[in-house]
């Protein structure tokens, strides 16, 4: 069986049946709980605060139009354009 991928989350889906959802699917849950939790529980810092550039990524690509707007009907160009995008941000 593989090993379970960590899952992460916005604060805001912290509640306890999102994260037994995720822990059902195979994933480990990556999550600050609320400071007024009564239990809270250990989750990897420096994973969640690398949420962040995955944001900025997605802001990023909002700024090619084709990929937000789904101009093409090929989900093969659509991927291949993706790929594209992808590419011109790492190189920047």
């Amino acid at each position: 069986m593989p090993e379970p991928l960590p899952l992460l989350m916005d604060s805001a889906y912290e509640d306890d049946q999102t994260r037994q959802l995720a822990l059902d699917f195979g994933w480990i849950p990556v999550v600050p709980p609320r400071k007024t939790r009564l239990q809270p529980w250990e989750y990897d810092r420096l994973l969640y605060r690398r949420r962040n550039e995955v944001e900025r990524l997605f802001r990023r690509l909002k700024g090619f139009r084709r990929i937000f707007s789904r101009f093409d009907k090929l989900d093969v160009m659509y991927l291949a354009f993706l790929h594209f995008a992808l590419i011109v941000e790492a190189l920047r």
